[in-house]
C-alpha cells in the first residue's frame, strides 16, 4: 500500500485530524462557509479540500466523488496524512414512506453488493460488517437532538448503479429493513474498520424511491445543509481521537 498522497496534494500539515468528506464539491463549498479561516488545500482531480477550524477545532472539508472506487481514493488519502475521524455528509433516496425532502438519515450500517471495489480490498466473496463507530453516531445524534433536527436512524444500502434502481429494487431492500439508499457508506464504513478510523455519516434525503417527491437540487437543500452541516461539526468536535 502506498503511503503518500498521489491523488491529491495534501500533507500532515494541511489536512486536519476530523474530516467531513462530500460526493458534491458544491456542498464542501457551502460546509466551509462554517469554518473560521478556511484555506483551500486541493482542487486536484476535482476533490476540493478545505482546511480551517470550528470553534478552534481543526476540520478539514473534502469532495470524493460518486461511489465507492473514487470515495476510497479520498478517504485512503486523508488517512495517510493522519485523518482520524472520516465522516460522510452526503444525500440519500428515502426507501421508506414518510421521509421527506431534507430529512436526515443517520446510518447504523450499511449493507453492499459484493464483488468490484469490495473484493479487491477484502480478497474474498465476502461481507465485511460496515458499521460506523459508535462513539461518532452517538455524538451525532446528541447533536441532532439538541439542535431539534428531524432525523431517522437505521441500515442503508449502497448502491454502485445510480440508474439501475428501480420500484422493486426498492421493494426488496426495504422489506429487509432498508431505510434509505446512496452510493458510498458501505466502502468508508469498512474502510474505517481496516485503517482503524473513526466513520459515521449524515445524509439528507434528496428524493425517494416509495413516494413521489421529486429530485431536490444542491440549490434546493441549501438550507438543510447548513443546519445539518452545523451540528455535524458541532458533534465531530466532540468525539475523543487517540493521538
Amino acid at each position: 500500500m502506498l503511503s503518500k498522497p498521489i491523488h491529491m496534494t495534501i500533507s500532515p500539515e494541511t489536512v486536519a485530524k476530523r474530516a467531513i468528506i462530500a460526493g458534491d464539491p458544491a456542498r464542501v463549498e457551502q460546509v466551509k462557509e462554517l469554518l473560521e479561516d478556511p484555506k483551500l488545500v486541493n482542487t486536484k482531480r476535482a476533490f476540493v479540500t478545505y482546511t480551517g477550524t470550528y470553534r478552534g477545532v481543526p476540520v478539514t472539508i473534502a469532495a470524493h466523488g460518486v461511489g465507492f472506487p473514487s470515495s476510497a481514493i479520498v478517504f485512503e488519502e486523508l488517512s495517510m496524512v493522519g485523518a482520524k475521524l472520516i465522516v460522510r455528509f452526503g444525500t440519500c433516496g428515502a426507501m421508506i414512506p414518510g421521509m421527506r425532502i431534507g430529512d436526515v438519515v443517520i446510518p447504523t450500517g450499511a449493507a453492499y453488493y459484493p464483488g468490484g471495489a469490495y473484493y479487491q480490498y477484502l480478497h474474498e466473496w465476502t461481507c465485511c460488517p460496515a458499521v460506523p463507530d459508535f462513539d461518532v453516531v452517538k455524538a451525532i445524534v446528541e447533536e441532532y437532538e439538541r439542535f431539534g433536527i428531524k432525523y431517522f436512524t437505521g441500515p442503508v444500502i449502497s448502491s454502485d448503479a445510480f440508474y439501475a434502481e428501480d420500484p422493486e429494487f426498492a421493494k426488496k431492500w426495504s422489506s429487509r429493513g432498508i431505510i434509505a439508499v446512496e452510493m458510498e457508506c458501505a466502502g468508508l464504513f469498512t474502510l474505517g474498520l481496516m485503517r482503524k478510523v473513526k466513520t459515521g455519516a449524515v445524509l439528507l434525503v434528496s428524493d425517494s424511491l416509495v413516494e413521489h417527491l421529486g429530485y431536490a437540487s444542491a440549490e434546493e437543500l441549501r438550507e438543510y445543509v447548513m443546519k445539518a452541516a452545523k451540528a455535524l461539526l458541532e458533534s465531530i468536535t466532540k468525539v475523543k481521537l487517540t493521538t
